[in-house]
């Protein structure tokens, strides 16, 4: 697979926080000083037809054998990539893309819950990202963190996400050796120290140099 440059992917187990600090990335652009390019924050499953339907199943609302879940998180995949103002596009034409999950979270969920090499198969022709951030925290401590959601979607139980964790370890280098630059968050701490790490690893990204904060 190839790398493709101005994409970078925030990945974690359920409780990490990829979610709060896309969010205040976001707000964050507003305010930088040089010419930061334009950026576009974007998360999977999708807003569009076949992510709703995965959401759907996430939420245990509706029933689906979980290789039918592989490969609806793998067609999901190829819009959210591929269709026009996709993420191939924008990071192409010069914007900053970041996701909120991406393939590295079909290997991990999917890959503990049907198998590595379906899920394999279905996510080998999309492309790595520039920076891939690692958002990890002890699985106990995630947990403890969504006990007052109101909806508790089918993966969100600690001996499965103690599995996700020792999962995604396991293949961070091998992202790694594929080229990508791996960055391991501590996620733990108070939301605006990790955005604050998360700052500092991805102004170092070639698009971003030059630009500040104000």
């Amino acid at each position: 697979m190839m790398i493709l440059k101005n994409f970078a992917v925030f990945e974690g187990g359920d409780g990490s926080g990829t979610t709060t600090q896309l969010a205040l990335l976001q707000n964050r652009f507003p305010s930088l000083v040089s010419a930061a390019p334009p950026f576009y924050a974007t998360s999977e499953p999708t807003d569009g037809p076949i992510g709703r339907l995965l959401r759907s199943a996430l939420k245990g609302e509706t029933p689906l054998q979980r290789e039918t879940l592989a490969i609806l998180f793998a067609a999901d995949r190829n819009e959210h990539v591929y269709a026009p103002g996709g993420i191939w596009e924008r990071s192409t034409q010069g914007a900053l893309v970041i996701s909120d999950r991406y393939v590295l979270s079909s290997l991990v969920y999917q890959g503990i819950d049907c198998g590595e090499a379906l899920v394999r198969r279905l996510n080998d022709p999309f492309p790595f990202p520039e920076v891939l951030f690692f958002f990890d925290i002890d699985s106990k401590e995630a947990i403890t963190r969504m006990e007052g959601r109101q909806v508790k979607e089918i993966y969100e139980y600690l001996d499965f996400q103690i599995q996700v964790r020792e999962r995604y370890r396991s293949l961070l280098p091998w992202y790694a050796q594929e080229g990508v630059r791996v960055e391991i968050i501590d996620a733990s701490p108070e939301p605006q120290a990790v955005a604050e790490e998360i700052w500092r690893a991805l102004k170092n990204m070639p698009i971003l140099r030059g630009a500040g904060d104000v």
